[in-house]
């Protein structure tokens, strides 16, 4: 069950999502696909992997917000779909917090497998994005949710199992007291490593530009970083707001793609010589840092970028903007050459989608 249509799978969520499913189908699984909808059409392609693929709508009336529960989860909780639901008895994958409504329902759950793919530690996500949201407004619905997603989260333990993406996640469920936690890395377009050897001439930040979290990087790398450094700079992602369009504008060595498209995106990844990726929320695993890792060249990132994995082995970390400068300046004469794609390939070949998913195939009845 997904929280949104998860095609086309241009942004993190729901590329973690489709390529999970793809996965699940070619492993052999016969998949019922049940998706809330909103701001996204129906998509046919999304039946080549399952036997059937139905649509909610999401209730995005105000008045969800005075539920006790937190909006992402009471705009999502569906007396059609729980109908639905009572007419097998199939194992059920519940893609976030978003879908746990299903958990409330004792006749929907009873006598059958239900995991939970959780995302994130949503209320640790939500109370970071509240700190940094600069809009009142905004700032006040995500604090308000923060702490109803805080309350609301240990309903998991009614969960079979929940996976989580990173191991330091896996504790925080523990410690609510979810009987069974395991660890699930997230899928991606990627079977092996694509990366390519040499050199490229620019370094790329990639995201969804409209995330708040992924803006803020690049304004702090524009400000402390890139402008120290003598080098070109791409910033690729979808709908930049226009104060970022303005900011970018002004820095002849800085391009902004906007709106790539998938093969874009992809031949933008390949072809620099340095992914240059921060954040200041150190939750789950990034998968534009898996995308950067499978397809591109060096990657040089923060620490909470890498927090809570194993990933920052394969990466260049360094920490504040001078060490960042003096590290973007370094990778950038530094050809990615066979030794270090060697590494790479190594250590990702569990990462790829069909090794992920067998955390989850192992759970099924």
């Amino acid at each position: 069950m997904s929280f949104n249509v998860p095609l086309p799978a241009n942004y993190g969520g729901v590329i973690d999502v489709f390529y999970r499913l793809k996965a699940l189908s070619e492993a052999g699984v016969r998949v019922h696909l049940h998706c809330f909808a909103y701001g996204r059409p129906e998509v046919a392609e999304l039946e080549r992997y399952c036997v059937e693929v139905r649509y909610y709508r999401r209730d995005m009336s105000p008045l969800r917000m005075l539920d006790r529960r937190p909006f992402i989860v009471s705009s999502r909780d569906s007396r059609n779909l729980k109908d639905r639901l009572l007419q097998d008895r199939f194992p059920i994958l519940l893609e976030g917090l978003h879908c746990s409504a299903v958990l409330e329902d004792e006749a929907v759950c009873s006598g059958r497998t239900v995991l939970v793919r959780a995302h994130n530690v949503e209320g640790e996500y939500y109370r970071r994005l509240a700190a940094s949201e600069r809009r009142l407004l905004k700032r006040l619905y995500l604090k308000m949710d923060a702490g109803k997603i805080s309350r609301y989260e240990p309903t998991l333990v009614r969960a079979s199992a929940v996976l989580a993406v990173s191991g330091g996640e896996r504790a925080k469920f523990e410690s609510m007291g979810c009987k069974m936690v395991r660890v699930m890395s997230p899928c991606h377009p990627y079977s092996e490593v694509v990366s390519r050897t040499g050199r490229g001439d620019y370094a790329l930040y990639h995201g969804a530009l409209d995330v708040a979290e992924n803006r803020r990087a690049v304004e702090w790398l524009i400000d402390n970083v890139v402008g120290g450094v003598d080098c070109r700079m791409t910033v690729a992602g979808s709908n930049p707001p226009e104060t970022l369009r303005a900011k970018i504008a002004v820095h002849p060595n800085i391009t902004l793609v906007s709106n790539p498209t998938d093969a874009e995106m992809q031949r933008l990844i390949g072809g620099a010589q340095v992914c240059l990726l921060v954040t200041d929320q150190p939750t789950g695993v990034k998968l534009k840092l898996l995308n950067s890792l499978f397809a591109g060249r060096h990657c040089l990132v923060n620490p909470d970028m890498v927090a809570g994995t194993e990933l920052g082995e394969l990466c260049t970390v360094a920490e504040g903007a001078e060490a960042l400068r003096r590290e973007l300046q370094r990778l950038m004469a530094k050809p990615f050459d066979e030794r270090l794609l060697a590494s790479r390939v190594e250590n990702l070949r569990p990462l790829v989608p069909a090794e992920a998913v067998k955390s989850l195939l192992a759970l099924l009845p």
